[in-house]
């Protein structure tokens, strides 16, 4: 039995992606498990797995410098666990952003395996709101810093193979990886389908041109439906929502729309391959209960396999009436999608044999 320290970071306890690990590495592992709480949560000890909550103060109208200088004392606690604890691995979820070497340079000190789990693009992602010569100084530097944490990790974790791809390319680095996609945890099949398109989760920036989409959408006998909130941004727009929902309730509205709509911008920049190559949870849930999905063209990695399968509809939302155009072809010839989703969706789908092979890459 191994001993695994896993620093979710400034992840919560319940992040998908997160626990996942934490759940799959507790069956024949012991755990020690590190996330960050917003509330006064204790320490405490259930199964294979010590859930250690790091208490952090929000403060969201500070200014860049002044939520690093905050993170430090949130930093230090995390460091006192990797250069303190007994255990045989370092499961990295993300890194500090005061101390973004230092676990990996104590870890590799202390003879311990490190795994570095990559969620994002991370030279592009951290501190993502900087532009003009701000942001090309970060990433300059964010590269440099990036090229050590992953030469000092025994082994990569990938969230999409461009991201590793692309990496790998500008650093001209060779290491062992996996790629574990953000796979659904459960599948939902529903006999109800309803002429309607489902926007999951929280509204990020700018959807005004899938808005014009929706409106011609609307006009032509679709409705629209928010899952898990109620926004002003959608005000104009005709629309049904619900609350917040728990997962498996969330997935059980989303297997009664037609289509869930994927699109958003997280910044400003089309370029910003965070985006472009990102593979959320909502895309993945999606096909796993037999949704057929609406994805802008500028996502490389989900358009790439939505053409590939064909389970779903691939949009350049700039062009109103093409996009238009094509969603309503695709719902004329609905049967093949759902046909395609059920043949493929197994491959969007945490399962046994996936488990398998992630707790193996691991430990072997």
């Amino acid at each position: 039995m191994k001993k695994i320290l896993i620093i979710g970071c400034m992840h919560p306890k319940y992040d998908k992606r997160v626990f996942r690990t934490v759940k799959a590495l507790s069956k024949n592992n012991k755990i020690i498990y590190q996330y960050v709480t917003y509330n006064n949560e204790k320490e405490y000890e259930e199964g294979n797995i010590i859930y250690k909550p790091t208490p952090y103060t929000k403060n969201l109208k500070a200014n860049i410098l002044i939520k690093l200088k905050n993170r430090r004392g949130f930093d230090k606690k995390i460091m006192n666990m990797v250069q303190n604890y007994d255990y045989d691995i370092l499961y990295m979820h993300h890194f500090l952003a005061s101390r973004p070497l230092e676990p990996f340079q104590v870890a590799k000190k202390r003879s311990k395996k490190i795994i570095f789990d990559i969620h994002e693009y991370h030279p592009e992602n951290f501190l993502n709101q900087l532009s003009g010569f701000k942001k090309q100084l970060k990433e300059k530097v964010l590269w440099k810093i990036f090229e050590k944490q992953l030469k000092l990790s025994d082994k990569l974790i990938f969230v999409s193979e461009q991201i590793q791809e692309d990496v790998y390319s500008v650093l001209n680095i060779n290491k062992e990886y996996v790629i574990v996609k953000n796979y659904a945890a459960i599948e939902v099949s529903s006999k109800e389908k309803n002429r309607e398109i489902s926007f999951v989760g929280k509204v990020t920036r700018n959807l005004d041109d899938e808005k014009e989409i929706l409106k011609k959408l609307i006009k032509n006998g679709f409705k629209f439906r928010i899952i898990g909130m109620e926004s002003e941004y959608f005000k104009d727009i005709p629309h049904k929502h619900t609350d917040f929902l728990p997962y498996e309730d969330m997935m059980k509205e989303l297997s009664k729309s037609a289509f869930s709509l994927i699109s958003f911008n997280t910044v400003k920049n089309r370029e910003y391959k965070n985006d472009i190559f990102s593979l959320p949870n909502k895309y993945y849930d999606s096909i796993a209960c037999e949704t057929p999905v609406i994805v802008k063209n500028t996502f490389i990695s989900m358009s790439k396999e939505v053409e590939k399968y064909n389970i779903g509809v691939v949009i350049n939302p700039k062009n109103v009436e093409e996009s238009v155009d094509k969603i309503i072809k695709a719902y004329e010839n609905y049967d093949e999608l759902l046909e395609n989703i059920k043949k493929y969706k197994h491959e969007f789908i945490w399962t046994e044999e996936k488990e398998k092979e992630f707790i193996n890459f691991v430990l072997s």
